[in-house]
């Protein structure tokens, strides 16, 4: 049987030290640490999922900084983007009032190809910690209102409900790419309800910093 692969940049956004970075550790290297440097402009990873019997969904996970100072430069991260994961700490009350302006930026700034903004999830992270800075209710409000497909609990730490969101995540992209067409280069059929077998491609890391890699 033939194989398909299709190819999503997912990008992953929110303030600094929302558990970003480590989020793309654990979902795609299975490892937590409790220390990080900062991400310099933006790093990224590749998960490969075996998507059913002859077709693979390959996530380029782009970690965009948080920093203040790297905001000019989202335009550029954003370019070519198929879905976005946002993400805040439920102890800072900042970083969730913060996902307004990253959702603004987001939505300015890149599109689908029918010109409705990507699909992009809410990650309310560090559920694991309390108590909580922000309520339930003001997360639910905030997912409905600016158009998030949904809004999940996470913990980096535990591996809660971090392949599960990003399952979701991955449906809507290929949902969309269905609706939309196929690039040549992908895969022309997907099965939302085929189970996934999460793997790293090759085996090994793939997290590097990029400064020159962008288009």
């Amino acid at each position: 049987m033939e194989s398909h692969d299709h190819l999503f940049k997912v990008l992953i956004i929110g303030d600094t030290r929302v558990g970003k970075t480590s989020l793309v550790h654990r979902y795609v290297h299975e490892k937590f640490f409790k220390c990080y440097k900062n991400t310099v402009g933006v790093d990224f990873a590749l998960k490969a999922l075996t998507w059913s019997d002859t077709e693979t969904v390959r996530l380029q996970l782009w970690d965009i900084a948080g920093q203040e100072r790297f905001t000019s430069m989202t335009r550029i991260y954003y370019k070519g983007a198929s879905g976005c994961v946002l993400m805040f700490d439920v102890t800072s009350t900042s970083s969730f009032h913060s996902c307004q302006k990253w959702k603004e930026d987001l939505d300015s700034k890149v599109l689908q190809v029918d010109g409705n903004r990507v699909p992009c999830i809410l990650l309310a992270n560090k559920c694991d910690l309390s108590p909580w800075q922000v309520s339930k209710e003001d997360v639910e409000t905030f997912s409905k209102t600016s158009g998030f497909i949904a809004w999940m609990e996470t913990s980096v730490k535990d591996n809660r409900n971090i392949a599960e969101s990003m399952r979701i995540l991955a449906e809507n992209m290929m949902a969309n790419q269905s609706a939309f067409g196929t690039p040549e280069n992908q895969g022309t059929s997907f099965k939302l309800s085929s189970p996934v077998t999460a793997k790293v491609a090759n085996g090994d890391p793939c997290c590097s910093t990029m400064r020159n890699l962008v288009e």
